[in-house]
């Protein structure tokens, strides 16, 4: 037991001690922080070559698979091939308006409640209209469940952006496109969707507590001051009322009648009052009822297209702020003290009796 209570004691001591050096390196450099904050640059965008992963991967492949000979005689024979390319290129020299290699810009958007990705949507279609023309496409890979209305709103429109360019516009859902993530990915020129994938759930929801008759039991009166009449239509804590019931219900009502509107501006051949039950659909049966238009995964799509044109990944990675590097480092060594606090408790006798 005495054994016990030392070691615990260290680790105690030395968790402390952490605790106040991380704190006080925290103060010290607060002020710094704050005043740079405004010159700082917020994150890069970084860029991906598709085409230059997967000869990276054939290359590995091929190394760990082919003999020494079946190697060299492969590598010999692509040699062959790039001289004679290059041999035909010079003797027909390329005109000046012969059309480039296509590009293919390929984003991530991968939703939650509050489509917290929008900003690093933004940033990656800002950087994508600098350099896309007409000739290339622009792939999605989109996964969401929905959310809230307002922001999957501000993200359509920043998808709307692509299509104002007249820039080929294809989304893959691999997962999910659900609510507000579809109403994301019917904005595409041409919508893929793995078999399984869920699409749909074009409805709205809403939903609250009212904790009024516990209130009321306890004798607390709770009070909502508002000027104009439906400025608060149903309150989690006061007293709700069926005209503001019926109030509510007309302004969800109003909401799934945008929403439909505009999954139908997008997808003219879709039989709107027959999809926009609330119901969710996979891949298989999304296409029955065109809400997809192909059956494939982003990989398919992808790999098939590398034939044919260069694809770059674009991501836009934030920048972490000196607070937040500062609380994973405190995380991560108060993490490292505990794991051997305890490998040191697993291995001492009070614990093996």
């Amino acid at each position: 037991m005495i054994e016990f209570l030392s070691d615990y004691s260290l680790f105690l001591a030395k968790s402390v001690t952490i605790v106040f050096a991380v704190l006080a390196v925290v103060a010290g450099i607060a002020v710094v922080s704050t005043r740079s904050r405004k010159d700082a640059k917020q994150g890069d965008i970084e860029v991906i070559h598709f085409n230059d992963e997967l000869t990276e991967m054939k290359e590995a492949l091929e190394g760990s698979i082919l003999d020494e000979c079946e190697l060299k005689a492969m590598l010999k024979e692509e040699k062959k091939k790039a001289k004679a390319d290059k041999k035909a290129q010079k003797k027909t020299p390329p005109a000046d308006d012969q059309p480039r290699r296509k590009r293919m810009f390929v984003l991530d958007f991968d939703g939650d409640v509050k489509a917290s990705e929008v900003e690093p949507l933004r940033q990656e279609i800002s950087a994508v209209l600098l350099m896309a023309e007409k000739q290339d496409e622009v792939l999605i890979r989109l996964e969401s469940p929905g959310g809230m209305v307002h922001e999957y709103g501000l993200a359509s429109s920043q998808i709307e952006r692509i299509k104002r360019k007249e820039i080929p516009l294809t989304i893959c859902v691999d997962r999910v496109a659900a609510s507000g993530g579809y109403m994301m990915a019917c904005l595409a020129d041409k919508l893929l969707a793995a078999p399984f994938a869920i699409v749909g759930s074009i409805g709205v929801i809403a939903q609250l507590p009212n904790f009024h008759r516990l209130l009321k039991k306890n004798d607390i009166d709770y009070e909502v001051l508002t000027a104009g009449e439906y400025k608060r239509t149903l309150t989690v804590f006061g007293e709700n009322t069926d005209k503001g019931r019926e109030k509510f219900v007309e302004e969800l009502e109003e909401t799934h009648e945008l929403f439909k509107n505009f999954v139908h501006e997008y997808r003219t051949e879709v039989d709107i009052d027959k999809v926009a039950t609330g119901e969710i659909w996979f891949g298989k049966q999304a296409l029955d009822v065109h809400l997809v238009d192909e059956l494939m995964t982003s990989d398919q799509y992808m790999m098939d297209a590398a034939d044919k044109a260069d694809i770059y990944i674009v991501r836009y990675e934030q920048k972490k702020s000196l607070q937040e590097k500062i609380s994973e480092l405190a995380v991560s060594s108060s993490d490292k003290v505990l794991l051997r606090w305890w490998g040191r408790l697993t291995q001492s006798k009070i614990w093996s009796r």
